[in-house]
């Protein structure tokens, strides 16, 4: 059977009833990418969540946006950008893919080692847990209880401890100056050239290594950087860059198509005897009954 509740007062209900029925469920937002390494154990039913998509709140002059869960990267990246403003979660992946689940699965992006991790990025969210209740952690809703970071703990828990319905998220002013370069290096130089530049003065925001290829049938390995800033951050760091090796403009979109080639995985079990008796314990606090895509976390 499959589920598509309108509100988060059905999605409660759905959950409720699932619990005291023993009933597995398998949370969709955009079922873009539903395996995520770690498939959903046989038999949950589908609950589709995309009722929960669209702006529900902008604010530009404070840099801050709440959206639903189902909204795409998509959606998100126009809506800010005709504010001249973006949300650099930008996740490895399609841009077809929810914030939800980037969120949910704490997919990081090209921009996450300098401009912030998807947790860093969220103020706030709502989410339904295990046994149907509505939480509300973080800025622009409640505050925190019972001792847990719960943005931090929602992020990353793969809709194994609550359904995520909405977020709040932290923007930033679009850079006044934004270039994107290629330099030709194998693969470990360009391991030893990203990791140099990451540590300069002048970081690049986006530093990434490429298979030959990538650019095109006949480019060969090497690193794509993307420098932004104002004019003189970034004739800096251009300056940086050049000095790796024969530098040359690439395309903006190259970003989008370097995204789309890598996905995250799934956690795999925590190694460690604590480690599984404290996910235990978490998951009972939330999800006791265990439904909530069973056999991602344990």
């Amino acid at each position: 059977m499959t589920h598509r509740p309108a509100s988060v007062a059905e999605l409660s209900a759905l959950i409720v009833e699932s619990a005291a029925r023993m009933r597995a469920l398998r949370l969709v937002g955009r079922g873009t990418w539903l395996d995520g390494g770690a498939p959903v154990a046989g038999g949950a039913e589908p609950v589709h969540l995309d009722a929960f998509s669209g702006i529900i709140e902008y604010e530009p002059g404070d840099l801050t946006m709440t959206v639903g869960a189902a909204t795409t990267i998509a959606e998100l990246d126009a809506t800010t950008a005709a504010h001249n403003q973006w949300c650099p979660l930008s996740p490895w992946g399609s841009d077809d893919g929810s914030v939800g689940a980037t969120i949910a699965t704490a997919t990081p992006g090209p921009f996450a080692h300098t401009l912030g991790l998807p947790r860093d990025l969220v103020l706030g969210l709502e989410c339904v847990d295990g046994t149907g209740k509505v939480l509300r952690p973080g800025g622009k809703v409640v505050k925190n209880v019972a001792g847990f970071d719960l943005v931090r703990l929602m992020t990353g828990s793969w809709g194994s401890l609550a359904a995520i319905t909405c977020v709040s998220l932290r923007l930033r002013a679009r850079p006044a100056q934004d270039e994107t370069w290629f330099v030709p290096l194998d693969h470990a130089a360009a391991v030893q050239a990203q990791d140099a530049l990451r540590r300069s003065t002048t970081p690049p925001i986006a530093c990434e290594v490429t298979a030959a290829g990538f650019l095109d049938a006949e480019s060969p390995a090497g690193l794509l950087v993307r420098v932004a800033g104002n004019a003189a951050v970034v004739t800096a760091a251009r300056a940086e860059v050049a000095t790796l090796g024969d530098a040359r403009r690439a395309e903006s979109s190259s970003w989008t198509r370097l995204r789309a080639t890598m996905q995250q995985r799934a956690p795999r079990s925590p190694a460690t005897a604590e480690l599984r008796v404290l996910n235990d314990g978490v998951r009972r606090a939330f999800d006791p009954a265990r439904i909530l895509n069973p056999g991602i976390m344990g």
